[in-house]
């Protein structure tokens, strides 16, 4: 069964990102998107359940939208006014109906990092 899952690690505190929004939508054109879902992280950094499972998968872009300059903010971690980096957009093609894609973000208020885990 096909589905989409993340992890957020926090590098300011050495680990991971509790409590940050997260939102996915499904691309349909450059000017129109559907929101699937929003998941908040657990205090391991995951969603306890997948963002895009099953049916509700399809095939094409999708973009992962993490709220970290909100995360930051309640941390007290200073990133300028305003703050840097406010969301985080990682936009992603999807493929394989059979697949699984896990999708870690590793965070700072100034920078970040994404890649196709396992």
């Amino acid at each position: 069964m096909p589905s989409v899952t993340t992890h957020i690690l926090d590098l300011v505190h050495g680990r991971p990102a509790a409590e940050v929004s997260v939102c996915v939508y499904f691309i349909q054109s450059e000017t129109k998107k559907e929101k699937l879902n929003e998941l908040k992280t657990n205090q391991d950094g995951r969603v306890d359940e997948p963002l895009v499972r099953g049916a509700d998968f399809k095939q094409g872009e999708y973009e992962l939208l993490y709220n970290v300059g909100e995360y930051f903010g309640q941390k007290g971690v200073q990133a300028g006014e305003p703050p840097f980096l406010t969301k985080v957009s990682v936009r992603v093609a999807l493929s394989a109906a059979e697949a699984h894609y896990h999708i870690p973000l590793l965070i700072s208020p100034w920078g970040y990092q994404v890649y196709r885990g396992s």
